[in-house]
């Protein structure tokens, strides 16, 4: 749920390229953080879920012809 609720914060409709979604995400991660090559594995987790979530409301909203 916590990546759920860190998707959420992103504010990206969800015609929004993939591209558009690790933009966002980037911006979120704090910027020491962002360069630390110790935590690339973590960002790596982290944007791959941004990029699952966004992947899921898309395709709900293609389910409901939204």
């Amino acid at each position: 749920m916590h990546r759920f609720a860190a998707y959420c914060r992103l504010n990206v409709p969800i015609t929004a390229s993939p591209l558009a979604v690790i933009r966002a995400a980037a911006l979120k991660i704090n910027p020491q953080a962002r360069h630390d090559p110790d935590r690339r594995g973590d960002r790596h987790d982290y944007f791959r879920a941004m990029l699952d979530h966004h992947q899921d409301a898309r395709d709900l909203a293609r389910h409901h012809r939204l």
